[in-house]
C-alpha cells in the first residue's frame, strides 16, 4: 500500500481534525501508564475515533475535509461505492457516501451465511469501483481482510480512507501495499503533536513522553513494558 503524499493543504487539514480530536477529548496521551495495545506494543497514546459520531458541528467539518482530500488525490468519479468496515467504519462510510453522492455497502468482520456475498451488506454490482472507509488505521491487517472481502465479491477496491492513520509502526503497512492499495487518511499522531504543543493541551512531561514514543516507538515500547 502506498500513501498519498501530504501537501500544505493536507497538512493544514490534518492539523484541523487533530484540533477537533483533541478538544472532544478523543485523545489522550499517558505515557507515565502505557496502553498495551493487542500487537503487544506498549503505547503512551490512545484515540478513541468513534466519539466523533456524538458531534454533529465537529463531524461535518472532518467529513468535508475528507470529501475535498479524496476529490483531490483521487478524483471526482472515481467511487461508485463506498463500503464501511463493521463497525467503526459503518458511520463514516455512510457519511462518506453522502459526501460523494455514491451508494453505500457495509463488510463484516466475517462471513454470515453463504454465497458471493456473504460478508458485503447492501445491493452491489460487479467490477464497480468501491473506496474502503474505517475510522482508522494501525497496521493494515483488518483492511486488507476487507479489501480481500470486496475484492472476493466482485468489487475493485484499490483505495482506503481513514480519519486517523498512527504512521509510526515501521512496516505496518506492507500487506496493503504489496495488495496495491492506497490509503488515504486526514490526520495522523505528528499532526496532533503539533496542536497538542500550540495549544498547551497536555503537560510539558506528557508531550515529552509521547515525542520520544513517535521517534522511536519500538525502542520505546521495549522500554515500557511491551514486546
Amino acid at each position: 500500500m502506498s500513501t498519498v503524499l501530504r501537501s500544505p493543504e493536507h497538512k493544514k487539514a490534518g492539523e484541523t481534525v487533530a484540533k477537533i480530536l483533541l478538544e472532544i477529548e478523543a485523545i489522550n496521551f499517558r505515557p507515565e501508564e502505557p496502553y498495551i495495545l493487542t500487537s503487544g506494543k506498549a503505547s503512551p497514546v490512545y484515540i478513541d475515533c468513534r466519539k466523533l459520531i456524538s458531534f454533529n458541528r465537529a463531524r461535518r467539518k472532518v467529513m468535508s475535509l475528507a470529501k475535498e482530500m479524496l476529490q483531490q488525490d483521487a478524483g471526482f468519479e472515481v467511487f461508485d461505492y463506498v463500503a464501511g468496515g463493521e463497525t467503526a467504519g459503518i458511520p463514516y462510510a455512510a457519511w462518506m457516501a453522502d459526501q460523494l453522492d455514491a451508494s453505500m455497502l457495509y463488510v463484516r468482520k466475517k462471513p454470515k451465511g453463504f454465497g458471493r456475498n456473504a460478508q458485503i451488506e447492501g445491493h452491489m454490482e460487479e467490477g464497480k469501483r468501491v473506496l474502503l472507509v474505517e475510522d482508522l488505521a494501525t497496521d493494515g491487517g483488518s483492511k486488507l481482510n476487507f479489501v480481500n472481502a470486496l475484492r472476493g465479491a466482485g468489487a475493485q477496491c484499490d483505495d482506503a480512507f481513514v480519519v486517523f492513520f498512527y504512521g509510526v509502526i515501521p512496516g505496518a503497512l506492507e500487506a496493503l501495499e504489496q495488495s496495491g492499495v492506497t490509503l488515504h487518511y486526514l490526520c495522523n499522531w505528528w499532526d496532533v503533536m503539533a496542536v497538542a504543543e500550540k495549544g498547551e493541551y497536555f503537560s510539558k512531561e506528557k508531550l515529552d513522553g509521547v515525542r520520544s514514543f513517535l521517534e522511536d516507538p519500538i525502542g520505546w515500547s521495549k522500554q515500557n513494558g511491551g514486546e
